[in-house]
């Protein structure tokens, strides 16, 4: 199914229809209220011209500001219900346009027209939302500073006009060059490039409305000065992003490929604390995340979010890391207990990964996929175990995980990795064929016991993982020949050995 499909799919329950419409409509007042008060505001230093605001005028802005908040839920009605279904993501939504009205009317009103920094809605929202939402949401960020413009009485109509192709062209042009956005480099190259149409724009209105001056000196340095604006607001664009991105990353806890990569750190609390508790556990985690990032490129996912999850996967075994086998040494702490207890201790790691992680306040997709990438599987050793033990029945339940199944094709990434690595560590034989053998083996079972039945994967896709897995693993297990010993010594400052 594809990702189009399933947002119109996702069903509004009644509590989803009142919430979203109620909040819906709280945004429109206070936008109206908002655009307003930028009017006035706008207004305060032309007023003893006589321009002072009618009525009508006001009637006319909140009668804009409404159509505009109506469109904006149709759309998400038909083309992202998910966002409906969230009152986080909506206040995310209207966060953005205020963000972006309020800074560009301020950079207007003190500076220039023509330095506001026009794509900044248009970036926040492609890292923080999507693509085509970040375009619809710089239209109406456009038209709404267009409708103030006109009625604040502070611009000329040229400028107005030319303020609203500005920020509907950059901005559409920002939410194609800033997908995927993923360093500081890059945000800086995404200003180099909305910076030409701003000045285009900017350079051909001047001279058309100016071109009885064409020629002057004056008139070329006035020019000059209007693109100097232009340049201004499509880097103090990419300036604002980065200083704000951070804030509504922690506010709304969102995840992008920045708060991805600083997430991966080592220095990290929960990873630093990982590393000094559960050493083994942590060496595991490297490992799979190497595996789930070539597996998710290969596929086309989110190579950033496979290599976080697969960080956080297992950090539930902080709660206990010496019940482990990655942790232990030579003795077995499990020697002690009944298989059920030790079912139960195994088994809620990826509970208290969960909790672990969201009492952190990381993202929840990560959360999502720590308590996940078990599924329903049953611990196969304690099951066992408990077999030899009793001469009735077993319930197998008692010895599984509780899920749920994976729900993403990264989940499932993380499942086969993290399955892979523990079964090949196991392995004698470091070959190609028997890790084929072992990674079929495993992706085989899962499939038995209906473990991607709710994650959009394909035969395909699986048969791409197993390749990958293969390749991976095979690779960082590769044969080493044996040095030969070798004693060394120094005799009148010349450097000899000797085979031991």
């Amino acid at each position: 199914m594809s990702d189009q499909k399933q947002r119109l799919k996702t069903a509004l329950t009644q509590k989803d229809w009142v919430s979203s419409v109620l909040l819906f409509i709280f945004n429109a007042v206070l936008l109206s209220g908002a655009s307003i008060g930028l009017m006035f505001w706008g207004n305060s230093g032309v007023k003893e011209k006589g321009m002072e605001m009618s009525a009508g005028s006001l009637y006319y802005v909140v009668f804009c500001v409404v159509l505009f908040v109506t469109i904006l839920y149709l759309y998400f009605l038909f083309e992202n219900r998910e966002i409906l279904k969230s009152v986080g993501k909506i206040f995310l939504v209207f966060s953005i346009i205020y963000t972006y009205l309020f800074s560009a009317f301020v950079v207007a009103h003190y500076f220039n027209v023509y330095a506001r920094p026009v794509v900044l809605a248009s970036l926040l929202a492609v890292l923080l939302i999507g693509r085509k939402e970040a375009i619809f949401i710089n239209v109406v960020c456009a038209l709404s500073m267009f409708t103030i413009d006109s009625f604040s009485k502070a611009y000329e109509s040229t400028e107005c006009y030319s303020a609203l192709l500005i920020c509907f062209t950059a901005g559409t042009l920002a939410a194609f060059v800033g997908y995927g956005l993923k360093t500081r480099l890059q945000a800086m190259s995404v200003g180099a490039i909305v910076v030409i149409p701003i000045v285009l724009i900017i350079g051909l209105l001047e001279i058309s409305t100016l071109s009885e001056g064409i020629g002057s000196q004056a008139f070329f340095s006035h020019v000059i000065t209007k693109m100097g604006y232009g340049v201004i607001g499509g880097f103090s664009s990419i300036v604002f992003f980065l200083a704000i991105l951070p804030i509504f990353e922690w506010v709304f806890n969102c995840v992008t490929a920045f708060r991805l990569r600083e997430l991966t750190n080592h220095e990290s609390k929960l990873l630093k604390k990982l590393q000094e508790q559960a050493p083994g556990t942590f060496n595991h985690c490297t490992t799979v995340a190497q595996i789930a990032e070539a597996c998710a490129l290969n596929l086309g996912e989110d190579v950033a979010l496979a290599r976080a999850a697969a960080y956080y996967h297992d950090v539930g075994k902080l709660h206990q890391p010496d019940y482990f086998t990655e942790n232990q040494g030579d003795y077995n702490l499990h020697d002690e207990l009944t298989p059920e207890l030790s079912a139960d201790i195994i088994r809620s790691h990826t509970r208290d990964g969960y909790q672990l992680i969201r009492a952190n306040g990381l993202p929840r997709v990560l959360a999502d996929i720590a308590v996940e990438h078990h599924g329903t599987m049953p611990i196969r050793y304690f099951y066992a175990k408990a077999l030899k033990m009793t001469d009735g029945d077993l319930n197998i339940e008692d010895f599984s995980y509780p899920g749920p199944k994976p729900q993403t094709k990264i989940a499932a990434i993380i499942m086969i990795a993290d399955a892979s690595d523990a079964a090949v560590r196991a392995l004698s034989n470091h070959s190609a064929e028997a890790v084929e053998s072992v990674v079929r083996e495993i992706i085989e079972e899962r499939m038995n016991l209906d473990q991607f039945s709710d994650c959009d994967i394909t035969m395909a896709d699986l048969t791409v993982i197993r390749r990958t897995v293969v390749s991976a693993v095979t690779g960082a297990n590769h044969h080493r020949i044996k040095y030969p010993s070798i004693r060394y010594k120094k005799t009148d400052g010349k450097t000899t050995g000797e085979n031991v």
